[in-house]
Order: C-alpha cells, then structure tokens, then sequence
C-alpha cells in the first residue's frame, strides 16, 4: 500500500514534522542517491543547510538488494551479522564486496560535492536524511560517521521503516519516522512513484541548495554574503485600507529596508502559500523586505469572479505600494513586484501605470497576458519563470513577452509543472527571482564624489 506520492511529498511531510529544529543550527544530511531529494525538501522546509553522508550499502553477492552491512566515509564500516550468519558469506567474498563499494564511494565524494568541502558537523545538529530504511545497515553507518565529525546531537529522520528496525537502532539520539507499516515488503513499495534518482539528479539539488543558503549580494559597504534575519527587522500583520476594505497582509521588512517585494497571489491562494513564502524566505535572506498580502477579502474571494478582475487586483497592488510609501523606513526605498498565476496580470497591470513607482517585476507560473494591452506600457525590468512542462501557460508567457517594451527575460524551469512541485523547481525559481531582484532593486550604492565630501 502507497502512503507516499514521491519522495518530494515524503520530504515536505518529514519537513513538516520536524518544523520544530528551523531556527537552531542543524546541517540535513541526505543519503545519496534516493535520499537527497527527501533531504532536499527537509533542507527547504528548515532553512537549513544541505549537505551528503555518503554510504555504500554491502549487498549479498548473490542477492545485492539486501543488505550484509554498509561502508562509509572516513573508513566506518558496519556488519550485519545475523544476515551474514544465515547467507554463509565467506570472508574473501565480504572483503571484495568491501573493497568495491569503497571505491566506488570515494568516487561519489568526490562527483557530488564537486570541490565543495563537507559542511563542519562540530557542535552541531545533524538531521541524516533517507527515502526509507529496510535493515537499517547505512543509517547506523551514516549516524556514526556524523557522531565521528563531531556532530553533538544526531537525528534519523525518515518517511518509512520497520518497527523492529527502528527499535534495534542504537546509534542515533532521535529517530523521527512518519509510517511504520505492519507489513513492511520494501522501501519502494510505499512510494507510488519510486523512480531511481541518478547522480546528475543529486548534484542539481546540492548546487541548487547551496545556492540557496549562499546568497550573494553585490558589494556593497556593509554586505558581501547572505543576510540573517536579526531580531531588529520588522515583521508583523499589517491591515492595508484600499477604497473602503482592508487588506491583510504580512509585513517584513530589514533594518535599513532598502528594498521591498509586495506578492501578489494567484487565483485560490492567499498570503499563506507555502510556495509564495518560501520564495519570501530566500528573498528575505538577500536582504530584501517582503509584503505578502490578500488582493481580496474573505467576502470577495467567494465571488469567483472577482480573482479574475485584474484591474480591481491591480488597484488593491496600487494601494498597497502606496501605503508602503507613507511609513518612514520605506519613504525611498526600491519597490518590486512578485506575481504568481492570476496575480501576475495584477502587478503588471499595476506597473504599467503612468505614476508607478515599480523597479522591477517576476512572474512565476503566472498569466501576463491578463494584463492586455498594457503589457507594452511596462517600464519595469521584468523577469517571467515559467516550468517547462506548464506548455500551455508558457506559451501564453512567449507571445506576452513579444508585447512587451521593457527590458525582459524568459526563463524556463526545466521539468517544472505550473506549481513549481517536482524536487529542486522550486528553489530554482526562488533563486532566479532573488537574482534578478537584488540586481534590479538593490543596486550598489554610488560612492560619495570627492567634491560632494568637501561641501
């Protein structure tokens, strides 16, 4: 029986249920290959850092899916001795075995971090990351080799495993497991889509999660590298008036806030979508302030009508933009707009007005051709982050491009659907819009001329 979609909906469950550890310092900790992309999507969901225990299981020779014991970095090697008990391996046999897998580990290192060093364990929380355990060889393995780079606490998360494997487990402190299934058959066999993940798959999640957590900003006097968010920045509820009603809305803002992206949702989303505020996260990390905000109220969004009204969608924007104006912190500060699906019509309707002040536009999945017309009157730089396998709506993103006159790219996600779901799109298309807004918005500052000093 399935209880998982893929490993990507296993990942963000597992995320979900250690949402707790987000905040402390923790490195997840995926075991390649299957394991990255659930790790991946811990990884998103914690804020954290990824990084790869690489393990070689020790299959039987003559059954190489079960497990006799595994290798891992730093010469670890675990033994199971009751499975080599009853298959009588000799001991010439599990020295070849050993001497293979070790190999071909040592060539993983190297493929997977590509240069990169290992992420420094001292002191800190390693979360160890599979698809699933069976006999449980390369999680003890993997748990020892974290305890060895001086990890001082040691979780084992993962979506599904054996009760009984989970109780011999020793090695870990913490084993946090979403399903134990009376009748556990295989790993994959509670997956509905199990499909093997390859190197080059592995790779890509660990290039896109480091740049992630890597954020560069251009130089400037105070910033070279990704920015924490401190206990100074502002970050509350806010109530936006627009001609009568009252929009909801989250405010963050960094202390000085030089920039600010206002979202503006898409047809039955709202201010809390987990996609929009994850981009808001990394957004949040290069130092930009983010408004997250319902064009409409709770009345209005039963009226289906009305999320297709653009241009009452694209006033609401207005009105937000200009309530941002009246506080002090952001009386000059750069203003962008973040648009997803419908809500991408609504900001670039907004950008085209005469007396916009917008600097800078992204569309992911979203329908710019809802703006009409008024695509060609767009000044702003825009960016428009379409999936490439969302076919339909990247069509319509290729002929609203062709209307515009400002400066403006395409950029197609590969393997993406229209919600941004499979493993690593989404980061992608955070990264790309963090990009293009940290050139646009947050340009460096002009040092001061020599004559304007002697004044």
């Amino acid at each position: 029986m399935s209880i998982f979609k893929d490993r990507v909906d296993a990942g963000r469950q597992l995320g979900r249920r250690l949402a707790e550890l987000r905040g402390q310092d923790i490195v997840v900790l995926g075991l390649p290959r299957g394991g990255v992309p659930v790790a991946f999507e811990v990884a998103a969901a914690l804020d954290a850092p990824l990084d790869v225990i690489v393990v070689r299981k020790l299959g039987l020779p003559y059954q190489p899916e079960l497990a006799m014991g595994a290798v891992g970095e730093g010469g670890v090697k675990v033994l199971d001795e009751q499975v080599l008990a009853h298959s009588r391996v000799s001991g010439e046999e599990l020295l070849a075995v050993a001497e293979y897998e070790r190999s071909v580990l040592e060539n993983r290192v190297v493929l997977f971090r590509k240069g990169r060093t290992r992420l420094d364990l001292t002191g800190r929380i390693a979360v160890i990351v599979d698809d699933g355990i069976a006999t449980g060889s390369t999680a003890r393995v993997a748990c020892r080799i974290a305890r060895k780079q001086g990890a001082a606490r040691v979780i084992l998360a993962v979506p599904v495993a054996p009760a009984e494997t989970l109780a011999d487990l020793s090695e870990p402190d913490e084993v946090v497991c979403l399903a134990t299934p009376r009748q556990f058959t295989a790993v994959g066999y509670h997956y509905r889509d199990f499909s093997p993940t390859d190197d080059d798959e592995v790779v890509r999640l660990l290039d896109l999660a480091a740049k992630r957590v890597q954020t560069v900003l251009p130089p400037s006097p105070t910033s070279s590298a990704a920015r924490a968010v401190t206990a100074a920045d502002v970050d509350e509820e806010v109530d936006i008036p627009s001609r009568g009603v009252r929009l909801q809305a989250q405010l963050h803002l960094p202390v000085p806030a030089r920039a600010v992206v206002l979202f503006a949702h898409g047809s039955g989303s709202s201010r809390h979508s987990p996609r929009n505020r994850y981009v808001a996260g990394v957004l949040q990390q290069a130092g930009l302030g983010t408004l997250l905000l319902d064009l409409l109220t709770p009345a209005e969004e039963r009226n289906r009508a009305n999320v297709f009204d653009i241009e009452l969608l694209a006033r609401r924007l207005s009105s937000a933009t200009d309530w941002l104006g009246t506080r002090t912190e952001m009386a000059s500060s750069a203003v962008g707009y973040f648009g997803a699906s419908t809500g991408a019509g609504a900001a670039l309707w907004a950008a085209s007005e005469p007396s916009a002040r917008t600097a800078a536009v992204v569309s992911r999945g979203g329908r710019p051709d809802l703006a009409g017309p008024r695509l060609s009157a767009v000044t702003a730089p825009t960016l428009l982050i379409v999936g490439s396998l969302d076919r339909e709506v990247l069509e319509l993103n290729r002929r609203a491009k062709a209307m515009m006159r400002c400066p403006n790219q395409l950029a197609v996600v590969q393997g993406a659907t229209h919600l941004f779901e499979e493993p690593g799109t989404l980061a992608a298309a955070a990264i790309l819009a963090r990009d293009w807004f940290v050139d646009y918005l947050l340009a460096p500052e002009q040092p001061e001329q020599p004559e304007q000093r002697k004044q």
